[in-house]
């Protein structure tokens, strides 16, 4: 069964950090250890730490990457609203290679059975 919400007013308990095995260069490491000493502080911490302003910054960047793509496909869509230009090019391809493409297959004439099959059922 799934865990009650908490009750007014009382705070909700933290998650439990998740022990995860991470390999970092030996640089790294005692970089760490050096820093540890010198800041009295857990290399847990300062790991996270790092990882937090790691995951802001690539998010921000993300979200800024993300809006120009969506800025860009919004130009393009009242460029052309109703894709005629993509559709265009779309045509001109299928009727270029259509001819040759493996996917579109190959009119293959009915047999006797199936051509009786067929006009029996009307088609």
């Amino acid at each position: 069964m799934g865990r009650k919400p908490p009750a007014a007013g009382m705070a909700a308990p933290k998650a439990v950090p998740k022990a995860t095995t991470i390999r970092l260069k030996a640089e790294l490491i005692t970089g760490l250890t050096l820093l540890q000493h010198i800041l009295k502080k857990p290399m847990n911490r300062m790991i996270n730490e790092a990882v937090r302003l790691y995951v802001e910054r690539q998010s921000v960047q993300v979200e800024t990457d993300l809006k120009d793509v969506l800025e860009r496909i919004k130009a393009y869509r009242r460029s052309d609203p109703s894709y005629k230009k993509l559709w265009d090019e779309f045509v001109d391809a299928e009727a270029r290679y259509g001819k040759d493409d493996p996917v579109e297959g190959r009119i293959k004439n009915a047999g006797p059975v199936q051509a009786r099959v067929r006009e029996i059922l009307g088609r």
